[in-house]
């Protein structure tokens, strides 16, 4: 790996329950490697900006040893094609709406999480609709892991 930080950006619909626990997730498996990484998440909506985390997927997290309290939610702009190198969705509709907003010329990657990930899944649902916040972090976990051992 070259001393570079990889610039990471998570992405999801409300940047309440999925991107940032992945941010969080990822944060700390970086933190506990040798990769370098600039870590965020954003949502394609702007229906949370400066909001939390979802309270049930903080409580969630936190059983599992992550923190997402000091995490505010914020919406995915085109400007962060040049702040990042690789943008992360969760599901299809996000990568849709990410792409949807991606200039001509990037060299910035556009990936769903799933595709870093050994369980089989073809997205994370969100557990806002869903309520099944261990099967979100269970697919975040391993496809974040996943990552990590790609960025090695």
């Amino acid at each position: 790996m070259s001393n570079a930080a990889h610039r990471i950006l998570f992405v999801c619909l409300g940047n309440i329950c999925r991107s940032p626990t992945a941010e969080s997730v990822f944060r700390t498996l970086a933190d506990q490697s040798s990769v370098l990484c600039k870590i965020d998440s954003a949502g394609t909506s702007g229906w949370h900006i400066g909001d939390a985390p979802y309270g049930p997927m903080q409580n969630a997290a936190s059983a599992r040893g992550d923190d997402l309290s000091s995490l505010r939610a914020r919406q995915f702009s085109a400007s962060d094609y040049d702040r990042f190198d690789l943008i992360i969705g969760m599901d299809n509709q996000n990568i849709k709406d990410i792409k949807a907003l991606q200039p001509k010329q990037t060299k910035t990657n556009v990936i769903k999480l799933t595709e870093y990930g050994s369980l089989g899944a073809t997205y994370v649902p969100d557990p806002y609709y869903t309520r099944d916040f261990d099967t979100a972090l269970d697919i975040i976990e391993d496809a974040a892991q996943g990552l990590l051992k790609s960025l090695v």
